[in-house]
């Protein structure tokens, strides 16, 4: 896979000036039992924001916004967005996402405070996504002017909410803010998280090709392949230009031999690509686009295929790299 250390998460945009320009990013959790609990530590902390010059963003479900919007008196300055619009999107869409928010509502000097309520999705897959993403945006939004306020149900599973004392600096009750004892630098834990298993891969592939030599034949081979797939066009197609990406990746700056191996289920094609090198020890890799703004220098691949695919699980043991890249739809 192509080796690069420069695949962060803070590049891929403009970068607010630092200093008086931009505050910086903080990153706090508020585990609640109730709504009015929530309300009762969030409203205020919106409300204090708006008083002292801070925009204000609230992106939760209904359960959640509806209480924290009457709670704050319907002040219109509070922007309401559906959480799905974010948090359902793949990740790298809800990192951009905020980055905008942040540089077309935060004034110079001050920050847009935002309450935001995570979905973590209802499969093995889903939670690590969001689990990583949490750890993620430490570093991808550290530079923009947002004060994110994550709040989170006591009664989601156990393993979530270990996740959250692992990835938020700092903690919100109603007593106040204090340092997370517990937090892990991002990239300690985003190499401790483990990949789901794929039951599909131990399956026979419907493709294989374990030593890639015709790429160009390989590519047309897929998309033949996909074309018998049942499932949206649209989706299909973003799979095949990520799945194209990821292959070209390993052959082009990979250790050869590369192959692929695809798999379909009903409502599901997956896809793993290997190359027998030792690159891809980036835990931010792919989370913008390798070189920054400027996309006319390439790297964008990882980058592209998390956007066009709902899970990218990257693994690297003895024999190699691989990345399984897996989409599914309703």
């Amino acid at each position: 896979m192509h080796r690069t250390n420069t695949d962060r998460p803070g590049s891929g945009g403009p970068v607010p000036a630092t200093g008086g320009r931009s505050p910086g990013y903080r990153h706090d959790a508020l585990v609640y039992d109730d709504v009015d609990t929530l309300t009762a530590v969030a409203a205020p902390w919106l409300l204090e924001g708006l008083a002292a010059g801070d925009a204000a963003l609230v992106a939760a479900g209904p359960a959640t916004t509806g209480p924290l919007r009457e709670a704050v008196g319907h002040d219109p300055r509070v922007l309401v967005v559906e959480r799905h619009a974010l948090y359902r999107a793949r990740t790298p869409t809800a990192i951009t996402a905020f980055r905008r928010f942040a540089d077309e509502h935060a004034a110079p000097g001050h920050r847009l405070r935002v309450v935001g309520e995570t979905d973590y999705g209802t499969t093995a897959a889903d939670w690590r996504e969001w689990q990583a993403y949490e750890a993620v945006i430490n570093t991808a939004l550290r530079p923009w002017p947002l004060w994110g306020l994550c709040v989170f149900d006591a009664a989601l599973p156990a393993p979530i909410l270990a996740s959250v004392r692992k990835t938020h600096p700092r903690l919100v009750t109603a007593d106040g803010r204090s340092a997370n004892p517990d937090f892990l630098d991002p990239a300690t834990y985003l190499r401790s998280l483990p990949v789901p298993v794929e039951p599909l891969e131990s399956t026979p592939p419907a493709l294989a090709d374990d030593d890639i030599g015709d790429y160009t034949g390989l590519r047309r081979r897929v998309r033949a392949w996909l074309d018998t797939v049942d499932g949206p066009d649209d989706v299909l197609e973003d799979f095949l230009l990520a799945v194209d990406e990821m292959t070209s990746n390993a052959v082009r700056h990979g250790t050869l031999p590369a192959g692929l191996r695809l798999w379909t289920a009903p409502g599901r094609v997956v896809a793993t690509v290997r190359d027998s090198g030792s690159g891809l020890d980036d835990p931010f890799a792919g989370y913008g686009p390798a070189h920054g703004a400027d996309l006319s220098h390439g790297g964008m691949g990882l980058w592209l295929a998390r956007q066009l695919c709902d899970h990218v699980a990257i693994r690297r043991d003895a024999d190699g790299v691989s990345v399984r890249l897996t989409t599914t739809w309703s």
